[in-house]
Formats: structure tokens, sequence, C-alpha cells
């Protein structure tokens, strides 16, 4: 399971990191929330990293990835995305 490519790279944020980690792959997932569950003894942390290393499938996976993301929006860990540039309106 730790090969899976993920659908789209993203930067996390643990609390009090100054700088944005980037998580390429499933297996980088892994280990960011098993760092995360050190610094933060939050139970919702610990049944996320349960969860991630129960995946057995690239649907189970992405779906422990999606809670992921979610954890981390809720938190306001999940950096904003740059946006896109604007297109000139229709004439």
């Amino acid at each position: 399971m730790s090969d899976i490519a993920l659908d789209a790279v993203f930067d996390a944020n643990l609390p009090n990191l100054s700088r944005p980690v980037r998580i390429n792959s499933f297996y980088e997932a892994q280990v960011f929330v098993r760092r995360w569950a050190i610094r933060d003894k939050d139970p919702s942390i610990r049944v996320l990293l349960r969860k991630l290393e129960r995946a057995n499938s690239a649907t189970t996976a992405n779906s422990a990835i999606l809670d992921l993301k979610y954890e981390l929006a809720a938190r306001g860990l999940l950096p904003i995305a740059a946006s896109p540039p604007h297109l000139p309106s229709p004439p």
C-alpha cells in the first residue's frame, strides 16, 4: 500500500511548524499522521492514523486521504492553494 500515488499532491501544516510539508504519496501521508499523532494527543488523529495503517486497497487509501484533508482543513492546517489567474470576461 505504501506505493499508491495520490490523485493530487498537497501541502499540509503540523501545529507549531513554520513550513508546510508536501505530501506526494500514501506513505508520506502515513508518516505525516504518525508525527501529528505524536505532537497532538487528539483521539480523532489516532483514529485517522489507524485508518491509514489499515488501508488495504486504493479505495480505502483514498478515503483515508480525504479524511486527512478534512481533519487538516477543520483545524486550519491545510494551506489554501493559490487561486488560478483570472480570465478576461467574455465580451
